[in-house]
C-alpha cells in the first residue's frame, strides 16, 4: 500500500517547505526581539555612560538621603515599589529602593532603560496592554508588573543617567499632578546626585552644612507646596557655647557640637532634614510631623542630648508666606531669639517652641 504522499511532495524544490525552515526559525527569533522591544540606546550614550560614571556613585552603599526620598515617595503615591534606578551599560543598578529586594536587573529587559530616552515621564498604565512590554518577563513573570511610572535624573552635566520610578502589581491611572509631584521627588534625587559632588557635608558632624541644607530643603518644601503636605523647621543654639570654648578650649567645644549632631540624628526621624547652620547653629526640617508641636521630639533630644544645654525655635510652614528657605528659616531665628530674650542668658535652661 502507498503512503499518504507528504504535503510538499509534488512541489518544486524551491517551494518546498523543508527549504523555508531555517527561514522561519529567523523570523521567529526576529519577531521574539520585536515583541520584547529592548530599550534602544541613547543618542548621547557614550558621554552619558562616562557622566554617570565620573560620580562614583554605581555599586555604593545605600545612603539615607537617597532613601528619604524613596520612602516618601512609595508612601504618597501608594505603591509597593519605588526606585532610584541607575542605567549603567549593560543593567540598572538600585541605588535606593523600598519594595524590591534585587539589587539590579538586565537593562534589556529594563523600563527604565526607556524612560531615559525623554525628558518626560514615562507612564505605563496596564503594562500587559502596552505592546513594548506586554511580553517582558518582568510583566509575565515575577514581580508580574503592571503599573511603572519614571522621571528621568540628570548628571549635573544634564545627562540622563537614570530614573525614579514607581511601579505597582496592579494596574492604575497616573494623572498630571501626580506626574508634576514624581518631578518634584525626582529633583529632589538631582540634589543629592549634585551633593555628592561639591562641599555640602559639615565636616566636623558629618550632616548637611548650610549650602546642602538649602539644596535639599528648597526642594522638599517645593513638594510640601504641591502636595498641600504639612512641614515644621526647628532651629537651635547651644547655650553658652562661647564660655566653653573660652574656659574649655575647642576640642571641648567640638566633642559638644558632635554630641548634640549625633543626638539630632538619633531622636529624629530618618524623612527629617537635619544639618549644622554653623558655629553652634542646627536646623532640622520636617514633614509631615505632629511631633514638634506635642513635645515628643524635644523631650526624646533632652534625653539623647543629656548634658548638653540648648535653646529652640520653630515655624511652621505657610506656602502664601514663606516663599523661600530663607523666609522660613528668618521666623524660626525670630522666635528662638524672643525665647532667649526672656531669660537671663546666663542660666542654661531649655526652651521649647
Amino acid at each position: 500500500m502507498l503512503g499518504r504522499p507528504r504535503p510538499d511532495q509534488d512541489l518544486p524544490n524551491v517551494l518546498k517547505l523543508s527549504n523555508f525552515r531555517p527561514i522561519y526559525k529567523v523570523l521567529l527569533e526576529l519577531l521574539t526581539v520585536i515583541a520584547l522591544l529592548k530599550p534602544p540606546l541613547p543618542l548621547d550614550e557614550t558621554a552619558r555612560l562616562l557622566s554617570l560614571n565620573a560620580l562614583r556613585i554605581l555599586d555604593t552603599r545605600p545612603e539615607e538621603r537617597y532613601d528619604r526620598i524613596t520612602r516618601m515617595g512609595k508612601r504618597l503615591f501608594g505603591v509597593q515599589t519605588c526606585l532610584i534606578s541607575l542605567v549603567d551599560g549593560n543593567r540598572q543598578w538600585f541605588k535606593s529602593k523600598q519594595g524590591l529586594d534585587a539589587c539590579e536587573t538586565d537593562r534589556e529587559i529594563s523600563f527604565c532603560g526607556h524612560a531615559i530616552l525623554d525628558e518626560e515621564v514615562l507612564v505605563v498604565e496596564d503594562a500587559r496592554i502596552d505592546s513594548r512590554f506586554a511580553d517582558n518577563p518582568l510583566v509575565t513573570g515575577e514581580p508580574l508588573i503592571r503599573f511603572y511610572a519614571g522621571c528621568p535624573i540628570h548628571a549635573p552635566t544634564g545627562h540622563r543617567i537614570g530614573t525614579l520610578c514607581l511601579i505597582d502589581g496592579h494596574s492604575r491611572t497616573f494623572t498630571l499632578e501626580d506626574e508634576r509631584t514624581l518631578k518634584d521627588l525626582a529633583a529632589m534625587v538631582e540634589e543629592e546626585v549634585k551633593m555628592s559632588s561639591q562641599a555640602t557635608v559639615d565636616e566636623l558632624t558629618q550632616i548637611a552644612n548650610r549650602r546642602g541644607f538649602n539644596m535639599v530643603a528648597t526642594q522638599l518644601l517645593s513638594l510640601c507646596r504641591r502636595t498641600n503636605v504639612g512641614a515644621e523647621l526647628v532651629v537651635f543654639d547651644l547655650d553658652g557655647f562661647k564660655q566653653i570654648n573660652d574656659i574649655h578650649g575647642h576640642a571641648a567645644g567640638d566633642q559638644l557640637l558632635k554630641k548634640f549632631a549625633s543626638s539630632l540624628v538619633k531622636v529624629f526621624r530618618s524623612a527629617d532634614v537635619v544639618a549644622r547652620l554653623g558655629g553652634d547653629e542646627f536646623v532640622v526640617l520636617m514633614a509631615t510631623s505632629s511631633e514638634l508641636h506635642d513635645g515628643t521630639a524635644l523631650d526624646r533630644l533632652a534625653a539623647a542630648a543629656d548634658g548638653v544645654h540648648w535653646s529652640a525655635g520653630s515655624a511652621k510652614f505657610a506656602p502664601d508666606v514663606h516663599g523661600t528657605v530663607e523666609a522660613l528659616l528668618d521666623e524660626a531665628d525670630a522666635r528662638l531669639y524672643e525665647r532667649k530674650a526672656e531669660r537671663r542668658m546666663d542660666i542654661p535652661i531649655r526652651s521649647k517652641s
